[in-house]
């Protein structure tokens, strides 16, 4: 296991891109951390800082009553979910990953959350246009960029009329490598392209990462 908490998740990804599923690694990956392996580098024992921040600050002036429907992408560990289900949504969560879906199943299980395996690329049909807010937190960006418009794509699917959608991660500085990663960082563009297919771009919060010199951000969107 690296001191550099990328470390683990740069090496598995590499291998799975040599197969033909290259998103298989968030298993490894959670599994590996589990079994005391490896870091989950975005496993910060809590929810996104950025997703802490629009609670407290933006929460209050959107039209989400109590009993909203959320959806969280890609919620590994369920810090995230949790957050939103201590808000009042009535909160689903799901990954790709078997092993963080149990974590996340285990530790909200005294909750309302709804933990669900499912793969952003092939999502039930059900989750269609069928959420108020949709928390997407650096799953995206974790994704190859072969596979980035599906992604996104995806991610803009599950949002209901009137509903919100938020991305988190970190941005791709300008003249920035585009093909390092995981995480392979969004760049601009790439946010913006969240904004099509009746979503509308809201506002962009963005700070300086823990490093100094990456900056996170979070983008708000609304499908009117």
């Amino acid at each position: 296991m690296s001191s550099d908490p990328d470390a683990d998740a740069r090496r598995l990804a590499a291998v799975a891109g040599e197969g033909d599923d290259p998103n298989r690694w968030f298993e490894e990956l959670y599994a590996a951390a589990e079994r005391g392996e490896a870091v989950v580098p975005w496993d910060r024992g809590g929810p996104h800082p950025m997703l802490e921040w629009w609670v407290g600050e933006r929460l209050s002036a959107q039209h989400l009553s109590a009993g909203a429907r959320a959806m969280v992408v890609g919620a590994g560990p369920g810090h995230d979910a949790l957050l939103l289900d201590d808000r009042g949504f009535l909160t689903t969560a799901f990954d790709i990953s078997p092993t963080a879906v149990a974590v996340a199943a285990e530790r909200l299980g005294d909750t309302s959350v709804v933990v669900r395996r499912a793969d952003l690329l092939d999502l039930p049909a059900e989750w269609s246009g069928a959420f108020d807010l949709v928390v997407e937190a650096m799953t995206v960006q974790a994704m190859p960029r072969s596979l980035r418009e599906r992604g996104t794509e995806a991610v803009r699917s599950m949002v209901a009329q009137g509903g919100v959608l938020l991305v988190i991660g970190m941005l791709l500085p300008e003249g920035g490598d585009l093909d390092e990663g995981p995480p392979w960082l969004l760049t601009r563009d790439e946010i913006d392209a969240f904004a099509r297919d009746g979503i509308e771009f809201v506002q962009l919060e963005d700070q300086p990462g823990s490093d100094g010199d990456t900056v996170r951000y979070l983008a708000e969107f609304r499908r009117d």
